[in-house]
Protein backbone atom coordinates (compact mmCIF):
# COMPACT_ATOMS: atom_id res chain seq x y z
CA UNK A 1 0.00 0.00 0.00
CA UNK A 2 1.00 3.19 -0.82
CA UNK A 3 0.40 5.91 1.34
CA UNK A 4 0.17 9.47 0.70
CA UNK A 5 0.25 12.44 3.33
CA UNK A 6 1.15 16.38 3.63
CA UNK A 7 4.20 18.11 4.85
CA UNK A 8 4.03 21.86 6.58
CA UNK A 9 5.92 23.04 4.58
CA UNK A 10 5.17 26.51 4.10
CA UNK A 11 8.39 27.74 1.62
CA UNK A 12 6.83 29.39 -1.71
CA UNK A 13 3.41 28.92 -0.57
CA UNK A 14 1.29 31.72 -1.25
CA UNK A 15 -1.61 31.66 1.31
CA UNK A 16 -4.63 33.63 1.91
CA UNK A 17 -6.99 34.42 4.75
CA UNK A 18 -10.24 35.45 5.06
CA UNK A 19 -11.61 36.86 8.48
CA UNK A 20 -14.84 38.20 10.13
CA UNK A 21 -14.87 41.64 11.74
CA UNK A 22 -17.04 40.62 13.91
CA UNK A 23 -16.24 39.37 17.50
CA UNK A 24 -12.86 40.67 16.35
CA UNK A 25 -11.64 40.35 20.06
CA UNK A 26 -11.77 36.61 19.20
CA UNK A 27 -10.91 36.79 15.32
CA UNK A 28 -7.86 38.99 15.63
CA UNK A 29 -6.03 36.38 18.34
CA UNK A 30 -7.03 33.76 15.82
CA UNK A 31 -5.13 35.90 13.04
CA UNK A 32 -2.47 36.56 14.67
CA UNK A 33 -2.14 32.77 15.86
CA UNK A 34 -2.51 31.36 11.74
CA UNK A 35 -0.42 34.46 10.53
CA UNK A 36 2.38 32.79 12.86
CA UNK A 37 2.21 29.52 12.06
CA UNK A 38 2.19 30.26 8.44
CA UNK A 39 5.51 32.03 9.30
CA UNK A 40 6.99 29.83 11.77
CA UNK A 41 6.66 26.90 8.79
CA UNK A 42 8.42 28.70 5.86
CA UNK A 43 5.97 31.04 4.27
CA UNK A 44 6.68 34.56 3.47
CA UNK A 45 5.20 37.13 5.05
CA UNK A 46 4.84 38.82 1.73
CA UNK A 47 2.85 35.68 0.93
CA UNK A 48 0.15 36.30 3.07
CA UNK A 49 -2.95 38.84 1.90
CA UNK A 50 -5.76 39.15 4.35
CA UNK A 51 -8.78 39.78 3.92
CA UNK A 52 -11.24 41.58 6.15
CA UNK A 53 -15.39 41.17 6.10
CA UNK A 54 -17.88 42.61 8.05
CA UNK A 55 -19.29 39.41 9.66
CA UNK A 56 -19.36 35.17 9.33
CA UNK A 57 -21.76 34.92 6.84
CA UNK A 58 -19.64 37.20 4.55
CA UNK A 59 -16.72 34.99 4.47
CA UNK A 60 -18.34 32.49 1.75
CA UNK A 61 -18.56 34.67 -0.57
CA UNK A 62 -14.92 36.46 -0.90
CA UNK A 63 -13.49 32.92 -0.14
CA UNK A 64 -15.34 31.87 -3.47
CA UNK A 65 -13.75 35.18 -4.91
CA UNK A 66 -10.28 34.19 -3.51
CA UNK A 67 -10.10 31.16 -5.01
CA UNK A 68 -9.35 32.68 -8.24
CA UNK A 69 -6.43 34.82 -7.01
CA UNK A 70 -4.01 32.59 -7.52
CA UNK A 71 -3.26 31.44 -3.65
CA UNK A 72 -2.05 27.79 -3.02
CA UNK A 73 -4.68 27.98 -0.01
CA UNK A 74 -7.09 29.56 1.68
CA UNK A 75 -8.00 30.00 5.59
CA UNK A 76 -11.09 31.12 6.49
CA UNK A 77 -11.16 32.30 10.33
CA UNK A 78 -14.32 33.80 12.27
CA UNK A 79 -16.09 33.49 15.78
CA UNK A 80 -19.71 32.82 15.96
CA UNK A 81 -21.02 32.71 19.57
CA UNK A 82 -24.75 31.56 20.57
CA UNK A 83 -27.46 33.60 20.99
CA UNK A 84 -30.78 33.33 22.48
CA UNK A 85 -31.99 33.16 19.13
CA UNK A 86 -31.86 30.78 15.74
CA UNK A 87 -29.98 33.12 14.35
CA UNK A 88 -26.32 31.68 15.28
CA UNK A 89 -27.97 27.97 13.90
CA UNK A 90 -28.63 29.36 10.46
CA UNK A 91 -24.94 31.03 10.08
CA UNK A 92 -23.35 28.39 11.23
CA UNK A 93 -24.23 25.79 9.26
CA UNK A 94 -24.29 27.85 6.29
CA UNK A 95 -20.91 28.72 6.79
CA UNK A 96 -19.63 25.24 7.03
CA UNK A 97 -21.84 24.27 3.47
CA UNK A 98 -20.37 27.03 2.05
CA UNK A 99 -16.72 26.60 2.83
CA UNK A 100 -16.99 23.05 1.84
CA UNK A 101 -18.48 23.29 -1.11
CA UNK A 102 -15.91 26.42 -2.26
CA UNK A 103 -13.35 23.80 -1.78
CA UNK A 104 -14.50 20.94 -2.98
CA UNK A 105 -15.52 23.22 -6.27
CA UNK A 106 -12.25 24.80 -6.50
CA UNK A 107 -10.32 22.07 -6.22
CA UNK A 108 -7.79 23.89 -3.68
CA UNK A 109 -7.85 23.76 0.01
CA UNK A 110 -10.05 26.12 1.67
CA UNK A 111 -9.84 26.01 5.49
CA UNK A 112 -12.47 25.95 8.15
CA UNK A 113 -11.05 28.25 10.91
CA UNK A 114 -14.18 28.91 12.53
CA UNK A 115 -14.79 29.43 16.27
CA UNK A 116 -18.41 28.10 16.98
CA UNK A 117 -18.96 28.67 20.96
CA UNK A 118 -21.94 28.62 23.01
CA UNK A 119 -20.36 31.00 25.63
CA UNK A 120 -18.26 33.89 25.10
CA UNK A 121 -15.83 32.29 27.32
CA UNK A 122 -15.59 29.28 25.20
CA UNK A 123 -14.65 31.08 22.10
CA UNK A 124 -11.56 33.01 23.98
CA UNK A 125 -10.88 29.30 25.18
CA UNK A 126 -10.25 28.33 21.48
CA UNK A 127 -8.49 32.18 20.04
CA UNK A 128 -5.46 31.07 22.32
CA UNK A 129 -5.99 30.20 25.88
CA UNK A 130 -6.83 26.40 27.08
CA UNK A 131 -8.48 24.91 23.79
CA UNK A 132 -5.15 26.06 21.94
CA UNK A 133 -6.46 28.53 19.06
CA UNK A 134 -8.04 27.42 16.02
CA UNK A 135 -6.33 30.31 14.08
CA UNK A 136 -3.15 28.35 13.97
CA UNK A 137 -4.41 24.74 14.24
CA UNK A 138 -6.19 26.28 10.62
CA UNK A 139 -3.09 27.36 9.37
CA UNK A 140 -1.10 23.96 10.19
CA UNK A 141 -4.53 21.96 7.97
CA UNK A 142 -3.73 24.55 5.22
CA UNK A 143 -0.12 23.73 5.05
CA UNK A 144 -0.70 19.96 5.55
CA UNK A 145 -3.62 20.26 2.65
CA UNK A 146 -1.64 22.06 -0.06
CA UNK A 147 1.10 19.58 0.04
CA UNK A 148 -1.55 16.43 -0.07
CA UNK A 149 -3.01 18.03 -3.23
CA UNK A 150 0.01 18.88 -4.50
CA UNK A 151 0.90 15.12 -4.50
CA UNK A 152 -2.38 13.81 -5.57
Amino acid sequence: MREISGSYKGEGKRVGICVSRFNDFITNRLLEGCRDELLRHGVRDDDIDCVRVPGSFEIGTAAQAMTKKGYDGIICLGALIKGDTPHFDYISSTLAKNIAEIGIKSGMPVIYGIVTAETLEQAIERAGTKAGNRGSSAAMSCLEMIDVMAKL
